[in-house]
């Protein structure tokens, strides 16, 4: 398998493991939603079209991917209108932000890690937990090198930005972020940091191969 058909191929296998996961109970896809009790719904219709954002963030042809014509933008995303794509060079991250309009969304997607990429590396590699910087969460211990990944560069000022100008512009819609990886990672502390600082409860998160962020406290909170 080629290189650039590795992330699709690690995040079809995901969303196959969920539905999997759900089909054993009854039959059934997923309990359906309720945000007050927090029981999660696996949605796979929704869960095909945003693993392609996920996908489509690790391309490296910038033009392509602003003008939403690049090979992973595909039938499921058509429409869909980027707004802004965030490159921090010096910590090798990316991101774009945008609108799909058919889910009447902005939709934050966050590169994983890149193979060859040491800072990226550096960052998986830092496990030792610190206290999460929020108020009210003194017992939310977090992954040092993705909380710092996120919280500590470009991405996080950049994102906020953007998506309170997507918002200003189409209103008070939705917020679905989402990344593989490392960058499922930084997405789940970009979903809090977005729930908390817009006001909003009506952000949203989907990931990809994420790998473990934070402990139980830092859970119960996402």
């Amino acid at each position: 398998m080629g290189s650039r058909r590795w992330v699709a191929a690690a995040a079809a296998a995901m969303v196959a493991f969920l539905l999997l996961s759900a089909a054993s109970h009854g039959g059934r896809r997923g309990p359906s939603f309720n945000s007050n009790n927090r029981t999660f719904v696996f949605n796979y219709t929704l869960a095909k079209t945003i693993v392609e954002y996920a996908s489509a963030v690790y391309m490296t042809d910038l033009t392509a991917l602003y003008t939403w014509t690049c090979s992973r933008c595909n039938d499921l995303t058509k429409g869909f209108e980027i707004r802004c794509i965030i490159v921090d060079i010096q910590n090798c991250l990316q991101a774009f932000i945008g609108v799909d309009h058919n889910l009447n969304a902005v939709i934050v997607a966050i590169r994983g890690t890149q193979e060859n990429s040491v800072q990226n590396w550096i960052k998986d590699l830092v496990w030792k937990q610190v206290d999460l910087n929020y108020p009210n969460m003194p017992d939310a211990k977090v992954h040092t090198g993705f909380y710092s990944a996120y919280n500590n560069t470009l991405l996080r000022p950049a994102i906020t930005n953007a998506v309170r100008k997507a918002r200003r512009l189409y209103g008070d819609i939705s917020i679905i972020v989402t990344g593989h990886s490392m960058g499922g990672a930084m997405a789940s502390f970009c979903a809090l940091d977005l729930a908390i600082s817009l006001g909003s409860d009506t952000v949203h998160l989907m990931t990809f191969g994420q790998p473990r962020i934070g402990n139980a406290a830092l859970c119960l909170l996402l």
